[in-house]
């Protein structure tokens, strides 16, 4: 079997549950003489940052919720085999006689090349506040302070804050670490 024979398919999963239909995908490929028709089994995800508890937290979250991807050479056999798995609800592009439609090239280097780019990245960074909302200062000179946002500064990853401090409003330029939400 060669692997230019071998082609990209979008298999449809139960919802949330990608990553225990990959397993058992593996663990059935393992345990059957079917191993040698499937390269690789993907679950594209991406990495990005949050800020919980005033900290930067790095996270992740699967790209394609309920869709797995899988390189392969799909036999009538290793089908009926993904086809009864737990978490499989089939293939995503069935033709009309119910075979699986391959995923076009430029679209697999697409989704692949997204994947690769968002690794490289570092991840996005989820911004968890909105102007109006009430802030509590958790660090810093002004620590233990109530505030508004005013501004997000999301370059800079900063916040402009209004603060009473003696009875006068005072707008401070804050890290999103050095607040949390009220």
């Amino acid at each position: 079997m060669t692997d230019n024979a071998k082609k990209w398919y979008v298999v449809r999963t139960a919802g949330g549950k990608e990553k225990k239909a990959k397993e058992y995908i593996e663990k059935e490929l393992e345990s059957s003489d079917l191993g040698d028709l499937v390269s690789q089994v993907l679950i594209p995800t991406e990495k990005y940052f949050q800020i919980k508890n005033g900290k930067r937290v790095s996270a992740e979250r699967i790209f394609f919720p309920g869709y797995i991807l899988i390189e392969a050479h799909l036999t009538g056999e290793l089908q009926h085999v993904l086809r009864n798995l737990p978490y499989i609800a089939g293939f995503l592009s069935e033709g009309k006689d119910k075979e699986p439609v391959p995923v076009r090239d430029s679209e697999i280097n697409r989704i692949l090349g997204r994947v690769d780019e968002l690794i490289d990245q570092g991840g996005e960074t989820v911004i968890p506040f909105t102007v109006g909302e009430s802030v509590k200062i958790v660090d810093g000179p002004f620590n233990g302070f109530d505030g508004t946002i005013e501004e997000i500064l999301e370059d800079k990853r900063k916040l402009k804050v209004m603060v009473k401090i003696f009875g006068r409003k005072t707008l401070l330029e804050l890290n999103f670490v050095q607040v949390t939400k009220e």
